[in-house]
């Protein structure tokens, strides 16, 4: 699944071509007889700690402050987060994130002002908004495998509220866009995250409900963005839409799972894993199914 459009991958990919060739890197130390060097390999971490492709690795650590953290192994090394607050610990000007520290102008701007209509989010607010809000989107993948759902609605509720601020306030329709992209994925993790404790308490009625919610949440955005193309390839719909479907079927409980339903039990796993590709593969695999003659 694209992330990104074309054109704003390639605006923030020269965006940062230019930010690199004007850095300058100082010495990690200096070559001194009165200075120990420090070594920075992390090899025995990550040989301690295999990755497996196509899996979501995580773990709690506790950290040497003290505090209980997240870790997410990647292909590359090793993601660390905190569980509460901004996942990175920083509090950007003083707030508890960049997004609280925008909230905070815009109730300045419109006490000055008497309203929010001339409030508009540059360029650059919005690209820091889009990082912030990916540390909290791993941050949820993460807490979604540990099973933790209360935090997982806690990180999506907060970043689909991101998205209404720069739906309402960037000052283009693209720099919206590039926040807007991910609601999909945030509607899909939080209805994963509300129904499944409910489907673990047999309460299947509210389960089927939640899940019927968000299959709505989802068609109601892309009719709003008007992107029909985009609602017809939705995995999230799907592996929603199947999940739905799952449930909703009256089957004895020993019977061996149909080919069709084996194929949506993977692509619900590879869309919650965001295995994407893997998830492509499914669905064209279910696509064939359903042609006249398929079992």
């Amino acid at each position: 699944m694209r992330q990104f459009n074309d054109r704003l991958a390639r605006k923030q990919m020269e965006k940062l071509r230019r930010r690199l060739v004007t850095l300058t890197f100082p010495p990690l130390w200096h070559h001194s007889p009165h200075h120990t060097q420090m070594n920075f390999d992390m090899s025995h971490l990550l040989q301690r700690w295999d990755y497996r492709p196509g899996e979501v690795m995580v773990r709690k650590i506790k950290g040497r402050d003290g505090t209980l953290k997240l870790q997410l192994r990647v292909d590359l090394g090793i993601l660390q987060m905190n569980l509460d607050g901004r996942p990175d610990g920083k509090k950007p000007n003083g707030f508890p994130s960049f997004y609280d520290f925008l909230l905070r102008r815009l109730d300045d701007h419109v006490a000055k002002n008497g309203g929010d209509e001339t409030f508009k989010l540059p360029t650059d607010s919005c690209t820091r908004l889009h990082l912030e809000a990916l540390q909290y989107h791993h941050r949820y993948i993460c807490l979604l495998q540990l099973e933790e759902f209360d935090a997982v609605e806690r990180d999506s509720m907060r970043n689909l509220a991101v998205f209404d601020f720069a739906a309402r306030y960037a000052s283009t329709p693209e720099l919206a866009w590039s926040l807007q992209q991910f609601r999909p994925q945030s509607i899909m993790i939080l209805t994963r995250a509300r129904a499944t404790p409910l489907i673990r308490r047999r309460r299947q009625a509210k389960a089927v409900a939640e899940i019927e919610s968000g299959i709505r949440l989802l068609n109601e955005f892309y009719d709003e963005v008007q992107r029909p193309d985009l609602q017809e390839q939705s995995i999230e719909v799907e592996s929603l839409q199947n999940w739905l479907n799952d449930l909703r079927a009256v089957t004895p409980s020993r019977r061996r799972p149909s080919r069709r339903e084996q194929l949506e039990s993977q692509l619900s796993e590879a869309v919650q894993r965001e295995d994407y590709e893997k998830a492509a593969r499914v669905r064209d695999l279910l696509r064939n199914l359903r042609l006249p003659g398929s079992k």
